[in-house]
This record gives C-alpha cells, structure tokens and sequence, in this order.
C-alpha cells in the first residue's frame, strides 16, 4: 500500500528541511535535498539501473520536479563517491542548468567530468578532501574520509543553525583497505561529541551480521585462480572498481599474464584513476585490446564489463558468441561483483551460457572473489555507539535494509519516535533537535529510453511487457460512412501468438455482427467503432486462446 501523498507546510524560520528523492526503497537513484532559509543544497544525483520488468529502458532518474521551479537556489550538488548509482543522474540535473557548482573528491570530479564531456556539459566543479570545512552560504560543509569499494569516497557533515547532520555515503570499516585509506572514525567522534542532530547512514549491508570482510582477502584468490588456468582469465567487475582492477592487474603481473581493459567505461575510468595515481599500473602489464589477440592465451587476462548480466555489455555478448572472445575450454570467467538486486536472472543466464561453452566460472558463490563495499550490522552499531545520533533517518537500500538499520538504531539506545523510516519523496523537518515527518511528494520514475528522457511511462512499460509476454493482434475494417456497412474486411493479423492467423476466421463474423448492430444503432465514430472490435476481438482471444495479447483495431471510413 503506497504512503498517501500530502503537501508539506511552509518551513518554519530556523528549520532545516530534508527531503530524499531517490534511493529509498531500493539500491540506486541516491539523491537528497537539503534546504535551509530558502536556499537548497543536493547530496549526490545518481541513476536506477533497469530490471526486466521495465523493458527497453536504459537508465531509470531521480524524480526533479520539486527542484524545476527553484533551480536558482541550488547553491551546489555535493557527489560523495563515483559510483553510477550516486553520479550518474548528474547531466540530466545539469541540462535544466549548466552552472550547478559539483563538489566532491578528485576522483570522483574526474569521473563525472568525462561523464559530462559526452553530454557536452562543461561544468563548474569544486574539488575537495577529507578535513577540510567549505562555506557554502548558508550550509557549511565538512568532509569525512570513508572506506569504500572506490578510491576517495567522503562522508559529509552538513552543519547549519538547525543543527548538525552527518550524511555518510556508501562505506564499510576495512581495517586493511587496499590505499591505505580507512574510515576516520576519529572525524565520527569528534562530530559525536559535538552532537550530531540527524544521521543518515547507508543502509546496504544492514541486515547482514558482523562485517564486512577486508578487500584485501580478495588478492590471493584471484592470483590462485589466475595461476590455475590454462587458458585465457577473463574477469568482470564494475567499470569504476579501481581496488578490483588493482588486484587483478597485480595477479597477472605476477603470473608472468598481460591485461587488456574491454568496455569503453572500464577503459575510460581506469585511464582517469591511473592518470590521477589512484590506480598503479605495473611496468609493461597493460595491453590494448587489439594487440592482445596475438599474446598467447596463457599469458593474457581481460578485465571486462558486465558483471550484472547487462545484454548489451561486453559479458553477455561473450556469453551469447556476439564478440571477437568466444570462451571456452581452459578459459575462467571471473565474476568479481556483488549482485545488485534484481539482476539475478541476468547473472545466472550470462554463468550458465558461459558455463555451457566449456569455461570454469567462478562467482562469489563459489569463491571469495568479491565483497561488499558497504558496512554490515557491526561496524553500523559501531557508528551508532560512536555518534549517539538525536535522529536517524537510514538511506541507500531497499525497505528490508532500512528497516534492519533503524533497529540498530534501536537497539543502541536512539528512540523509535526518534527512527524514521522514510521513503522518497518524504519531507523530514529538522528543528530545536527533533527530526520529524512532514510530507509526502508525489514522486515517479524517470525513465531514459535511448534519446529521450522522462517520455516513457508506466503505461508504456505495461504495453511493452504486454508485446513481449502476449503478443500482437491487428484488425483492420473498411466501412460505408454513410451506413456504418463493411465494405472490406475484418483483416486479422497477428505476431508473437503461436497459432497461425487461420485461427482467427472463427472470429471475423462475430465482429462484423458486433459492427452492423452498433450501425444499426446509429454509431457512426469511427474510435467507438474501433472499440467495438477491440472489446469482440479480445473476449474471443481470452477465451479460446487464454492469451491477452495487444488488441490494435483499425476501422476505416470509405
């Protein structure tokens, strides 16, 4: 049952207004608003990846109608870590104004900069560290290190009159992280100690016990699995997994092996990562793609896209013999990536196919080649312990994991009238240290479909699945418009139904009786009559075919 919308009162003067517009009740679109005497500041801006109810569609958006009338007091969208899921709506939010100020790390600006580039966006960007404190009027911000599956992730501290919030991002507490680079909790403590009023933590991983494991566990098994095979090693992981693609470069160096990037947003990330040092790159390792079909098979790896079964990427084309690699016998495919939720069909139909063409595939269920890059239901009570929060309002995560986060909340001693389970499009008002709901936005999807942006609707999906799942139908009839009479037709064809068009003579004199009754009745429009083929045409398919296919009826005057 859905949260039934109502509008928000004015924001009370000293109020700070918190309204999360993606990333709520599922894994993506993470964006929140924050407002503060009239002036609005964004916490990241990213995109839903489709599932396979949603056919045709590229990328799903955050919902930006609250912020179209109000674009000029956006003072600057603050993107905690470079990953799609927290980037990758940002051009969207650019193309309604170019001069947005982006802040965040130097990793991460880069990553959006050449995201932009294609978009034809030059934008105004802010490049900032952990321990350093930015005054952007009337928000001063303070940014955290945190650990994460990508270099240079921050956690933000957002202070104003109303009171101090910590937004912490995507993070996990590895105590070995692969750059050195670990979660200052020393930052969380001190901001505990200056009472934080309202904390948004990620929420990913809630419902999972203990910890997450060290990234670093993950190097002496690849480097076992690269060594053990005979064949060629192909590895899959996210286009911006720089710690992954460390390890897998640093297995092949030292088992005598070359690397070649496949996927243009894997070649285009880890070029940004090495070129900013974030990525080290072994004397002589890497390889280009083209010159690596003469390296013999033993001494080559390619790190590829495509872990979360993506049809079009470089994967599942193997997959389905639909690129130059065609593995096979003594190849291993390594899938080195979590799977997001709702991709687990796609997965399993990528490993069975490759599985089927002779290759060893080996995936987080049966090898420890991935971990989470988000902190389980330990290190989130460590957190809670540490910054004993007046509010928590958890984020990032589908409405189980939300749920798992507030009882942690819970059970650290933050009160459930102080836990707030929102969703998107909740207004949450922050003042004099209470946090509580006071809205709720009409919120939808944003769909990218090829060029077009926000066109496609749910309706249309329903048409899709529906062309997909049932199939097609057309029926095409001529009539007198003087007397409604059929002068030609009913023409039936049908796509996507087994049975062959003979089927439907059984059904042309039912809809012709249906047409002379409405005639005789005075119809005459040609949409009622349309109508009255549809509603003949359908009852007949259901009931002898037990199929609801797409009914296009097409009655014309002559």
């Amino acid at each position: 049952m859905s949260t039934p919308v109502y509008d928000p009162p004015a924001l009370e003067k000293g109020a700070l207004r918190v309204t999360p517009l993606g990333g709520l009740g599922e894994v993506g679109r993470n964006m929140t608003t924050y407002e503060f005497d009239g002036k609005i500041l964004i916490v990241d801006c990213g995109v839903l990846f489709p599932e396979e109810h949603q056919p045709g569609v590229d990328l799903i958006l955050p919902d930006f109608e609250p912020l179209k009338n109000r674009l000029d007091d956006i003072v600057g969208v603050v993107l905690t870590h470079g990953h799609e899921d927290h980037i990758g709506a940002v051009p969207y939010l650019l193309k309604l104004r170019q001069d947005i100020p982006l802040i965040g790390s130097a990793l991460t600006l880069a990553l959006v900069e050449a995201k932009l580039k294609e978009h034809r966006i030059k934008p105004v960007l802010t490049v900032v560290k952990e321990e350093e404190e930015w005054d952007i009027e009337p928000f001063v911000l303070e940014f955290v290190a945190v650990n994460h599956s990508i270099p240079d992730a921050l956690a933000i501290a957002i202070r104003t009159p109303a009171g101090l919030v910590l937004h912490t991002g995507d993070f996990k507490m590895d105590q070995l992280p692969l750059d050195g680079r670990i979660t200052d909790l020393r930052a969380f403590a001190r901001l505990g100690e200056e009472g934080v009023d309202l904390f948004l933590p990620d929420s990913t991983n809630a419902d999972v016990p203990g910890f997450t494991p060290t990234e670093r566990a993950i190097g002496p098994v690849i480097d076992q699995v690269i060594s053990k095979t005979p064949g060629r090693v192909i590895v899959a992981s996210f286009s911006s997994h720089v710690h992954r693609v460390q390890q897998v470069l640093d297995a092949a160096a030292a088992n005598g092996r070359r690397v070649a990037l496949l996927g243009r947003s894997m070649v285009r990330n880890m070029t940004i990562a090495a070129d900013l040092g974030y990525l080290k790159v072994p004397d002589n390792v890497l390889v280009d793609y083209k010159k690596a079909k003469d390296i013999p098979d033993d001494q080559i790896v390619y790190m590829s896209t495509g872990s979360q079964g993506e049809p079009m990427a470089v994967l599942s084309r193997m997959a389905n013999l639909d690129h130059a690699i065609e593995p096979g016998a003594g190849d291993t495919v390594i899938l080195a990536s979590s799977q997001i939720p709702g991709n687990e069909n796609a997965i399993y139909r990528v490993i069975d196919g490759l599985t089927k063409l002779g290759a060893n595939v080996v995936h987080k269920s049966n090898a420890k080649v991935h971990v989470s890059g988000h902190a389980a239901a330990g290190e989130l009570l460590y957190c809670y312990n540490i910054l004993k929060p007046k509010n928590v309002l958890p984020v990032h995560g589908e409405y189980r994991h939300l749920m798992a986060n507030a009882k942690l909340a819970q059970d650290t001693g933050v009160a459930e009238e102080r836990t707030i389970l929102g969703e998107n499009g909740s207004v949450i008002d922050l003042k004099d240290g209470i946090a509580r709901v006071v809205g709720q936005l009409d919120l939808g999807f944003v769909y990218v479909d090829g060029s077009t942006v926000g066109e496609i609707t749910d309706a249309d999906l329903k048409d899709r699945r529906t062309l997909g799942e049932e199939g097609f139908v057309s029926v095409i009839v001529v009539v007198d418009a003087a007397t409604g009479r059929i002068i030609t037709g009913p023409e039936i064809h049908a796509r996507g139904i087994a049975e062959d068009d003979s089927v439907f003579e059984a059904v042309k004199p039912k809809i012709a009786k249906a047409l002379e009754e409405a005639a005789a009745s005075g119809v005459r429009d040609t949409h009622a009559l349309s109508q009255t083929v549809r509603r003949t045409i359908g009852r007949w398919v259901n009931q002898s075919l037990r199929r609801r296919p797409m009914i296009v009826p097409l009655v014309i005057e002559a």
